[in-house]
């Protein structure tokens, strides 16, 4: 994004934090490779559900309970393994998502 004018350099500096033109400039690009990295993100999560909602429905079909604890212990290892203490907060409203409404 090139800025034109004062009030334009302003009002970008305004919406970003940023101090120069440039610095808006690099912050406007990032928050929209962020923006189109969270819609991949959401778009995987709702894939995640639809297949945690099969082997839920497979589990309970056949006799088995809704949710395996300790395949969610696994999950839980994994994220936090991979992210620290915040993956496991990650991993915690993953699979209360997935779990589904029974």
């Amino acid at each position: 994004m090139t800025v034109t004018t004062a009030d334009s350099t302003r009002s970008t500096a305004a919406d970003t934090g940023a101090r120069t033109a440039d610095a808006a400039d690099v912050i406007t690009g990032a928050r929209e490779r962020i923006d189109a990295l969270d819609d991949r993100i959401i778009g995987l999560i709702q894939e995640r559900m639809a297949v945690s909602a099969v082997i839920q429905g497979a589990r309970i079909t056949s006799g088995g309970r809704r949710v395996n604890l300790s395949r969610e212990m696994e999950v839980l290892g994994h994220y936090s393994d991979a992210l620290g203490k915040p993956g496991t907060t990650l991993a915690m409203t993953l699979l209360e998502l997935c779990r589904g409404r029974v």
